[in-house]
């Protein structure tokens, strides 16, 4: 009897870095830190510690599935620059799954059963990130990045909505004084790696190179050189 495929999983597009081995519906490994920072220091550490932990030789790996944002630049980039670099030296696939979507997932089936969920990843800035999905996880909306107001707006014929990510708790700051039924839950508030693995089983075929996910420009700006050197 045959077994599934054996996947890496990586994330590190929001304020954390986590890496799991996944098969067959179950984890073999997973390793986890919160940090906003020094991904690129921590990462490939964490990934050769999970596959010791599985037992796993990267060769033994069918594909690769990573977060493609939205998130945090650096550690999204630090991300999937990993993990497309492991895919292309093993000659074996990378399959990215957006952050919200994952998040979304992870929300058990008893708080979503009867209300929508949205997906709220923190950008650090005024706004944050979103995702509308409905009972069934189906996307009702575009991963947007949102204000108040503006998600007031999305939400103006919703009656009830359960909020997942790291940034739930500013998404109902947002929403306070409107008459929504809201529910935080309880489902972790960063991406979970044996979710991701799950998720990118479904995308695996017809899978191309994933590319990050930008909801907005980056706040750095290139020098009116461009970059090249001065006379």
């Amino acid at each position: 009897m045959t077994s599934g495929p054996l996947i890496l999983a990586i994330d590190c597009a929001t304020t954390g870095c986590s890496v799991g081995v996944w098969q067959d519906g179950a984890e073999l490994a997973a390793e986890a830190q919160e940090i906003s920072r020094g991904q690129a220091e921590v990462l490939m550490g964490m990934i050769q510690q999970v596959l010791d932990q599985a037992n796993v030789q990267p060769q033994d790996l069918t594909f690769i599935a990573v977060t493609k944002g939205p998130g945090a630049f650096t550690g999204l980039r630090i991300g999937l620059a990993t993990a497309r670099g492991l895919a292309l030296a093993l000659a074996i696939p990378c399959v990215g799954v957006t952050t919200l979507e994952v998040l979304a997932h992870g929300v058990p089936l008893a708080e979503r059963a009867e209300t929508l969920v949205l997906a709220c990843v923190e950008s650090k800035r005024a706004d944050i990130y979103v995702q509308l999905f409905s009972a069934n996880l189906e996307p009702l909306s575009e991963p947007l990045a949102t204000d108040g107001p503006q998600l007031v707006e999305v939400l103006k014929d919703v009656k009830s909505v359960v909020l997942v990510g790291d940034a739930a708790a500013r998404a109902q700051d947002f929403l306070v004084d409107t008459p929504l039924k809201i529910i935080l839950s309880a489902a972790p508030a960063l991406p979970d790696c044996a979710v991701l693995a799950k998720l990118a089983c479904g995308y695996l075929n017809g899978a191309t190179t994933p590319q990050p996910l930008y909801l907005r420009p980056p706040d750095a700006k290139l020098p009116k050189a461009q970059g090249r050197a001065r006379p």
